[in-house]
């Protein structure tokens, strides 16, 4: 499979067609603005916690496909866990993406395998990273994400 068609799986493509989640919820407990300025991604995430648990989380904003995709990814992913478990989940994809040769990180984790496929471009590895990091945000200070500092 030739490189581009590793990164445009089509697990990428229909979570950017249609993205899973998309919108805010209601009256979210837990929130996070994130932005990569290099590439022009914008996105807020938006969760209602039941406890510990995560029990609503949606996104909303603009951005590349890679950035909607894992988004959406991410939305479906962390539904339903414990806010221990999503975070260790968040940080388990951030260094995944970020570490050399950590695509075994995504065995086993269902459509979230397709991300691996961004470790061969490290300029859109952000782009796939924004929402994971905008989650960790939203379960901790909220405090706003950006790419560059």
């Amino acid at each position: 499979m030739d490189s581009m068609e590793n990164l445009y799986q089509d697990i990428i493509l229909d979570h950017n067609r249609r993205p899973r989640n998309y919108g805010l919820p209601g009256n979210p407990t837990n929130r996070a603005r994130a932005r990569n300025p290099l590439c022009g991604d914008e996105l807020e995430i938006a969760l209602s916690l039941e406890g510990e648990r995560i029990g609503e989380i949606c996104f909303q904003g603009q951005g590349c496909a890679i950035s909607r995709a894992s988004a959406s990814l991410m939305t479906e992913a962390t539904k339903g866990l414990s806010r221990s478990e999503a975070a260790a989940l968040a940080r388990k994809v951030v260094e995944g993406l970020d570490g050399p040769g950590e695509a075994a990180v995504f065995a086993g984790q269902g459509e979230l395998e397709a991300l691996s496929g961004v470790q061969q471009f490290p300029a859109r590895v952000k782009c796939a990273t924004l929402a994971w990091q905008a989650l960790l945000s939203a379960l901790g200070d909220g405090r706003p994400v950006s790419t560059e500092e």
